[in-house]
């Protein structure tokens, strides 16, 4: 368990802002790269500090919830974006859908010297040897992972990513990537449609490469991963262990608290 304090906070776009976390313990944070994920404790409203659990084990959710909601805080996994470990600080994403989400509330309210906490998740993009090329998919909140994965991909990655964000003015102009990285934007700029939804459908349209092993990581809300499988599996006969999917959200449906 490693106890941070925000350092800065920096919009990005009207849908996205970055919330730098350092401190000293940050020191014993690992670096594992890509996507590695992290448990982030934040307070939740009205809260002056932070409870962060005393045990790093499987122990520590059941001392959680055994803390009245009113010293508890509030648990989300997030992508570590960017890691300094010579400043002690971290960058986290956050992709801002308004009241609505407790972490999208609070980093939207978060200045200098607020408490927060993470506990290291480690990695789930793991493409094998054998995959001639890489196909990424994400909706936004799927996006800080997925261009993190970028920052840290080689010179020789070949990929077709697909990035939907909520409005074209969210569509970063500044991603660094490989010369064989090919990204599409995907706005939905008020269309009304659930998140992931355009994504989805533009890999089933995509003319994608055939007769080449790939590896396939997509992630966000949970219809778009699990529909990015199904397609690949039936349509394209990929075997499912070269396909990483992840549900990160469900749409119509609480995150616990």
């Amino acid at each position: 368990m490693i106890t941070l304090e925000v350092r800065a906070t920096t919009p990005l776009s009207p849908h996205f802002t970055r919330i730098t976390l350092g401190g000293p313990d940050l020191a014993l944070l690992e670096h594992s790269g890509n996507d590695q994920g992290v448990r982030l404790f934040f307070p939740r409203e009205g809260q002056e500090t932070l409870r962060m659990p005393s045990v790093s084990n499987n122990a520590w959710m059941a001392e959680l919830l055994l803390l009245p909601k009113s010293r508890r805080p509030w648990v989300r996994n997030y992508t570590v974006r960017r890691l300094r470990p010579q400043q002690c600080e971290l960058d986290i994403e956050f992709a801002l859908h308004g009241a609505a989400g407790p972490a999208s509330a609070w980093a939207a309210r978060a200045k200098p010297g607020d408490p927060a906490g993470i506990f290291d998740l480690g990695t789930m993009y793991l493409p094998p040897p054998h995959a001639t090329w890489q196909l990424l998919v994400g909706e936004e909140s799927a996006v800080p992972a997925i261009l993190s994965i970028l920052d840290d991909a080689p010179d020789s990655l070949v990929a077709e990513v697909f990035l939907e964000v909520p409005e074209t003015a969210d569509i970063r102009e500044d991603v660094n990537c490989p010369e064989g990285v090919r990204i599409h934007w995907l706005a939905r700029d008020g269309d009304g449609s659930v998140p992931g939804t355009r994504a989805l459908a533009a890999v089933k349209a995509a003319d994608l490469p055939t007769g080449r092993p790939f590896y396939t990581w997509a992630a966000g809300e949970a219809a778009l991963p699990t529909g990015i499988r199904r397609h690949l599996v039936r349509e394209h006969q990929v075997p499912k262990s070269d396909i990483a999917f992840i549900g990160y959200w469900r749409h119509g449906r609480p995150s616990p608290g």
